[in-house]
């Protein structure tokens, strides 16, 4: 799935010039509008990170603990993978349409895909011992919010560092899917620590590029904007969150 997805690259304005003036064209009246909107909408984005993650949790958990749902969703691979697909078209339609969609559209499709998650997802409280799983959690989101801090406040431009992330997970995605077939240990353990090197680089560039794509935002309104990017922030956090964790457990891994 790629985080690095923009919906609103087409409407970017054409500058014609770089004066102060023209910063703000639009949308925002000056730079102090600018950070108290910037501020709404981050907190609105973790926020909704957090519910979805509760979400993805209290499903999985639910699943695991009712052997014969999780029997049928995982011998049956028409049912699995139905719902794997169910997801990536979700996610792929969801960051190509959120700037059209009604926030109360957009945030019902982003939950169902945080449930559909919990559904693939709860395999974990089943390998995984229950204080491994906590200690996961706590180390990714220690680590997240230290990543997602600096990308909020750092001044440095994080795009080519994004950009390096994307090639190397399309490199780690093609190097699972080679190790599927081989299951060479030494790959796998390769694999999840550069995959939380690249997660870790993907928080700090989406956070920041949240901050870029408020200030380059053209819609109607102010509210409508902060609303619809609030959406699809949530949503690349959140992805880059639930692929760190699962890095981090396959690292710390004892399973029973």
């Amino acid at each position: 799935m790629r985080n690095d997805y923009n919906p609103y690259a087409q409407q970017q304005p054409q500058n014609q010039n770089n004066s102060p003036g023209n910063l703000f064209p639009s949308l925002w009246g000056d730079e102090a509008e600018l950070t108290k909107a910037t501020s709404s909408c981050l907190a609105r984005v973790f926020m909704r990170m957090f519910a979805a993650l509760l979400v993805t949790a209290g499903v999985s958990y639910g699943i695991s603990q009712i052997p014969d749902l999780f029997i049928l969703i995982y011998s049956n691979m028409f049912i699995f993978f139905a719902i794997v697909i169910a997801q990536f078209g979700l996610v792929m339609f969801l960051s190509a349409r959120v700037m059209t969609m009604s926030p109360a559209v957009s945030n019902f499709m982003f939950f169902l895909y945080a449930i559909l998650t919990g559904v693939t997802l709860s395999f974990v409280f089943v390998l995984y011992l229950p204080g491994l799983i906590f200690q996961a959690f706590a180390v990714t989101a220690l680590t997240f919010t230290a990543m997602a801090v600096y990308g909020t406040i750092t001044k440095r431009d994080l795009t080519g560092i994004g950009a390096i992330a994307m090639m190397a997970l399309f490199g780690i995605i093609i190097a699972s899917f080679v190790n599927f077939f081989f299951q060479n240990d030494m790959v796998t353990i390769a694999i999840n620590y550069i995959g939380v090197i690249i997660f870790v680089a993907l928080t700090a560039f989406q956070t920041q590029k949240i901050k870029n794509m408020l200030a380059e935002a053209h819609v109607a309104d102010q509210h409508e904007a902060i609303a619809q990017i609030s959406v699809i922030g949530a949503l690349m956090l959140y992805l880059s969150f639930i692929n760190l964790f699962l890095r981090i457990l396959q690292i710390l891994g004892r399973r029973r």
